[in-house]
C-alpha cells in the first residue's frame, strides 16, 4: 500500500515524475474529451454532440446560480474546464494503480495534495484576478478587504488561506481516502485466495461505484465553489451599487 514516487533533480528543484504522468494525461484526456464531442457539430445534435452540451448547461447552471446571468456566461468555459479536469481526475485512480519496482506509477492526480493544493491555489488566484480585472486594483482592495468595517480586514486575509485550504483537503482527503479503501479491499480479495475472492470482488465493485460517485460530488463541489468565490470577487462592486441606488 505504501509505494514511493519516482523523483527526478533538475536545476536543484525535486519532480514527482509521478504527478507529472498523472497530470499530464489528465489534461489530455479532458482535451480528447472536448475534441471528440464538438467535431462536426450539428443544429440538432445526437450522440457526443448531446452529451457536451448537457455537460456545458450543467456548469452554466451552476455558474448563473452563483452569479449574474452575464457573469456566468463569461465563465461557464472556466467552469467547463475545471469540472472535466478534476472529474477525469478523480476517476483515473479508480481502473488501476500501477506500480513499478515499488514507485508508484499511476493514480488520480487529486489523490495527492501538491496537486489539489497547487490548483486550489490557482482557483483562488484567478478570482483576484478577474476582480481586479473588473473593478480596478484600489475598489477591488476596498470592496473585498476594507469596507464595509476596517477592522474585519485581518480576517478577510485570514479566509483567503482557508478557503484554499478547504478547497484543496476537502478535494484530497475524499480521493485519497477512496483509493487507499480500494487498495485494502484488493488486499483482502487475494489474502486467502478463492474464498476471499467471493467476498473482496463483489465488495470491490460496490466501493468502485461509490468511489464514482463521490469522485463526481467532488468534482461538482469544486466547481460550485469556484463559481461562489469568483462571484464574491466581481460582482461586489455591483451589488454595492444597488444598495447605493436603492437608499
Amino acid at each position: 500500500m505504501d509505494h514511493e514516487n519516482p523523483i527526478v533533480t533538475f536545476l536543484g528543484l525535486d519532480f514527482n515524475v509521478t504527478n507529472m504522468i498523472v497530470t499530464v494525461s489528465a489534461c489530455v484526456i479532458v482535451f480528447l474529451i472536448a475534441f471528440i464531442c464538438t467535431r462536426n457539430l450539428q443544429i440538432k445534435p445526437t450522440g457526443k454532440q448531446n452529451f457536451i452540451e448537457w455537460v456545458v448547461d450543467f456548469v452554466g447552471n451552476i455558474a448563473t446560480s452563483a452569479m449574474s446571468k452575464q457573469q456566468g456566461e463569461r465563465f461557464k468555459l472556466l467552469g467547463f474546464t475545471i469540472l472535466t479536469f478534476v472529474f477525469v481526475s478523480n476517476m483515473m485512480g479508480l481502473p488501476l494503480i500501477l506500480t513499478v519496482d515499488h514507485y508508484q506509477m499511476w493514480k488520480s492526480p487529486t489523490a495527492d495534495p501538491v496537486i489539489t493544493l497547487t490548483l486550489a491555489a490557482m482557483v483562488i488566484v484567478m478570482t483576484h484576478y478577474f476582480g481586479v480585472q473588473e473593478q480596478g486594483v484600489k475598489n477591488y482592495f476596498m470592496n473585498s478587504f476594507v469596507r464595509p468595517v476596517p477592522f474585519l480586514f485581518p480576517i478577510k486575509i485570514f479566509e483567503e488561506f482557508t478557503n484554499t485550504l478547504t478547497l484543496a483537503l476537502r478535494l484530497y482527503g475524499n480521493i485519497y481516502a477512496g483509493e487507499i479503501l480500494l487498495g485494502l479491499i484488493a488486499s483482502l480479495a487475494q489474502s486467502k485466495g478463492v474464498f476471499t475472492w467471493v467476498i473482496g470482488i463483489p465488495l470491490e465493485m460496490a466501493w468502485q461505484a461509490f468511489s464514482i460517485f463521490i469522485g463526481s460530488i467532488q468534482a461538482f463541489v469544486f466547481t460550485t465553489l469556484t463559481m461562489v468565490y469568483l462571484s464574491h470577487k466581481v460582482e461586489h462592486e455591483e451589488s454595492t451599487g444597488h444598495i447605493k441606488e436603492a437608499s
